[in-house]
């Protein structure tokens, strides 16, 4: 059975100064649908670059990323948007919610790149009931608490049912019983999805809680036992 996620021989350098600087090194990867797996490491392993990369957000410096079968750095702009879009969702630290926007309106954002598709507010609305929020659709982000913006997030990063969540310290920002309740939900929806599930965090108690582990040093992933 082939991976949905394929990462062979990752690099990723960037120029210094002083040389050449290494993030990425010789990095491999393989995940499945259904599949989730917490990356820890210190700051600056590379973590979140590693997650740009698989998001194609950013380029790798040499290396293969295949995502659901398809090389994303060979399409052209217009195609990458589109893949992307399609593909992947993300949920980040800092929800990057429109504040001029209610909570339906930010998870139907990603649906009006192609077009509003038929259904998407009533999936929308789905959405926001499952993470708990039927009474604060229409509500500004400024009106809602820090967990119930990362619960818009999650919501959000859903609307499309792309295969692949990546999630970039979903937690960081919120105060422990929001940590904790996010964390449940990320893994819950991950599961009702079927979704393959990255996420970088450096709090141990959500690492903790997820299947798979791994710990990015010295430019490589190792697995946990």
């Amino acid at each position: 059975m082939p991976a949905d996620l394929l990462v062979r021989s990752l690099r990723k350098e960037y120029p210094h100064p002083s040389g050449t600087l290494v993030i990425l090194d010789d990095l491999s990867l393989e995940m499945r649908l259904g599949e989730a797996l917490a990356v820890m490491g210190p700051s600056g392993s590379g973590k979140s670059t590693l997650l740009y990369i698989l998001g194609s957000l950013e380029t790798p410096t040499s290396g293969t990323v295949r995502v659901c079968g398809q090389d994303p750095f060979a399409l052209d702009s217009a195609g990458l948007a589109a893949f992307r879009n399609r593909t992947i969702g993300f949920v980040l630290q800092d929800h990057h919610l429109l504040p001029q926007c209610s909570s339906l309106e930010n998870v139907l954002l990603p649906t009006l790149a192609g077009g509003s598709a038929p259904g998407a507010s009533k999936r929308a609305r789905e959405l926001l009931n499952r993470v708990g929020l039927a009474d604060r659709m229409d509500r500004l982000p400024s009106e809602l608490s820090g967990g119930e913006r990362q619960r818009v997030a999650l919501a959000r990063a859903l609307i499309n049912a792309p295969p692949v969540i990546l999630a970039d310290e979903p937690t960081g920002n919120l105060d422990r019983a929001s940590a904790e309740a996010v964390g449940t939900l990320l893994l819950e929806l991950q599961r009702e999805h079927n979704v393959l599930l990255i996420t970088v965090t450096h709090s141990t108690e959500l690492a903790a809680r997820f299947p798979a582990r791994a710990e990015l040093l010295d430019g490589q992933l190792q697995r946990a036992a």
